[in-house]
């Protein structure tokens, strides 16, 4: 009942329509429940008259019946039509605040949740929870007007024969019930099968570059084949249950026109029924039957789409690790010093990332950070825009607690260029206008410009309106991240995080892009995570990174001088060693 309250709230929108739809819905049902009454009532009457009174009212009857038969076909237009369109709206409904969601939801969810799976939940399952939205209430309400209508009719022509049916009906549910929960368990169990399906899926295309570079093509057919048959297996479960509840649904209603006809035979006999009361009793046991089965096509459609809207409440009730205060303001001093004090960071298994770091950053001035792989370089980075919380210590922006800073002004007071660029599908223009959607033409050329990729686009068949191909396929990794560094210019942040910006690039490349983010980050505060450490020879201070906490800080000449950690990275730069994983 608390996932029914849940999905009923998005029917509100959609009243009008909904509560329209079931008033058609009753009118249908009221139409093929007349017809038989109608005929018994005209079979003791009319029918009993004279050729002549038959023939002056029958057409007036016609006339009537044809009336009713046109405004029933009316509604059930509006049934199929304006009924599905409002599932339609409810499913977009959903799925938009599905995405929306999804947009809101911290590093750390994605951290431990598979893109398949997410994909799976936002189209899949939603299609089933439209089809039930409007399929559900519009069949229980008809069957539930169909059942209760033919059984008052049944109980008029013969309360007996009605009474023993009820017995019938009584294990009918029992049966339902009991088979209800075995099909809710293989249909939650389905979409966690096909959900894992999608999820290799994405994996095996997203990678298939490294796939085919690895000649694996096998590996990756095997571990599609082993979801793929997980989820016929669970399938055959599901239509294993479903079978028995549907042959079992079968077997009662034969057993209602087998009661119907023996018991109604001996009634016959007793003088306490006539042939034509049996007739029409048969009638309407077909009317009573024809909801029944339709209520067990729905028990389907409603596991299917309630096992759906289960998964779509896992993820919306899932609240977002990253929001803002009630006190939350907006940033007051971009520009302002940065300051990390006594900052710590956990995982959720208490796994150390970063232990006591402290550091202060002056404004305008720049910080680069190196160190071995796992040290908590990046993490550092991925604090200040609050992609993640700390777990101790405080960081501040201008004097502001990042914590007390709305996200949206913190987020857009900083430019991010990474190591792993990520292009949108789309033109080469709209991947730079992402830095700033309302900017104008001539700032985007600006901005290419300064990134030292205008004169390669203009060298493209479309020039800027050539589309990059998935996660930017038909660039180079140069390329690609040459564009995002365009991103970060147009954007124009008061504070600027390069992690390893330049990596990507050839020596040639490498040295024009430095100048242009030397000329990026004059008066700019900056952190840059270095690879190469002839790339930050220039900032005003490097911090060494290692075993979670900083090991070594000063000026480039100040730590050569001291024959540490540095001194020996970059003696072994000097030496060649240009792939060392620092």
């Amino acid at each position: 009942m608390h996932t029914f309250q849940k999905f009923i709230k998005y029917y509100g929108p959609y009243k009008a329509v909904f509560f329209f739809d079931l008033l058609c819905a009753a009118f249908i049902s009221l139409v093929d429940l007349a017809f038989p009454q109608i005929l018994r009532v005209l079979t003791r009457t009319l029918f009993l008259e004279d050729s002549s009174v038959i023939l002056q009212k029958l057409p007036i009857i016609g006339i009537i019946l044809l009336l009713f038969y046109i405004i029933q076909a009316l509604c059930k237009y509006y049934v199929s039509c304006q009924g599905h369109i409002m599932g339609a709206k409810m499913e977009r409904d959903m799925r938009k605040e599905l995405f929306e969601h999804y947009e809101n939801l911290s590093f750390s969810y994605y951290d431990k949740n598979n893109t398949g799976q997410m994909m799976s939940r936002l189209v899949s399952d939603l299609f089933d929870i439209s089809e039930f939205a409007h399929h559900g209430p519009e069949n229980l309400f008809i069957s539930v007007v169909k059942i209760v209508g033919s059984f008052i009719f049944l109980f008029i022509i013969q309360w007996k024969l009605a009474f023993i049916l009820i017995f019938v009906v009584l294990f009918m549910l029992f049966f339902s019930a009991k088979q209800n929960k075995r099909m809710q368990a293989t249909f939650l169990d389905n979409r966690k099968k096909i959900g894992n399906i999608n999820a290799t899926l994405q994996d095996s295309l997203a990678g298939i570059r490294i796939v085919q570079s690895f000649a694996n093509e096998d590996i990756e057919r095997q571990k599609f084949h082993k979801g793929n048959e997980e989820f016929l297996i669970s399938k055959k479960d599901n239509y294993r249950a479903m079978g028995t509840f549907q042959g079992g649904n079968t077997f009662f209603q034969g057993l209602m026109y087998l009661i119907t006809l023996i018991a109604g035979g001996c009634f016959i006999a007793l003088g306490e029924m006539s042939p034509e009361d049996l007739a029409m009793y048969a009638l309407y046991i077909g009317i009573f039957i024809s909801p029944i089965q339709i209520l067990v096509e729905l028990t389907e459609m409603m596991q299917k789409g309630l096992s759906g809207f289960r998964r779509f409440l896992d993820i919306v009730e899932t609240r977002p690790e990253i929001v803002d205060s009630k006190s939350a303001v907006p940033i007051t001093n971009p520009q302002g010093d940065i300051s990390y004090q006594d900052v710590s960071f956990y995982y959720e298994n208490n796994e150390i990332v970063l232990n006591h770091i402290s550091f202060d950053i002056k404004a305008g001035k720049s910080i680069a950070l190196v160190g071995p792989s796992g040290g908590g370089k990046t993490t550092i980075c991925s604090l200040l825009p609050r992609f993640y919380n700390i777990t101790d210590g405080k960081i501040t922006i201008g004097g502001q607690d990042i914590r007390d800073i709305t996200l949206e002004s913190l987020r857009n007071s900083i430019g991010l260029v990474q190591q792993d660029v990520y292009l949108f599908g789309g033109t080469v223009k709209e991947n730079i206008a992402y830095g700033k959607p309302d900017a104008s033409f001539k700032k985007i050329v600006d901005a290419a410009k300064k990134a030292n990729i205008h004169d390669f686009i203009m060298d493209l068949p479309d020039g800027y309106d050539t589309f990059v191909g998935e996660r930017g396929t038909r660039l180079s990794g140069g390329q690609k991240q040459r564009i995002s560094i365009a991103r970060v210019f147009l954007k124009n942040p008061p504070i600027l995080i390069l992690d390893e910006a330049t990596s990507a690039l050839d020596n040639e490349s490498e040295r024009r892009i430095q100048k242009s983010l030397e000329a990026l980050s004059k008066n700019r505060t900056t952190i840059t995570i270095a690879h190469r450490l002839s790339t930050i020879k220039n900032a005003d201070e490097i911090l060494v990174i290692d075993n979670h906490t900083i090991q070594e800080r000063g000026s480039h000449n100040e730590l050569i001088k001291n024959h540490g950690i540095y001194a020996r990275y970059y003696q072994m730069q000097f030496e060649g060693l240009e792939t060392l994983n620092i």
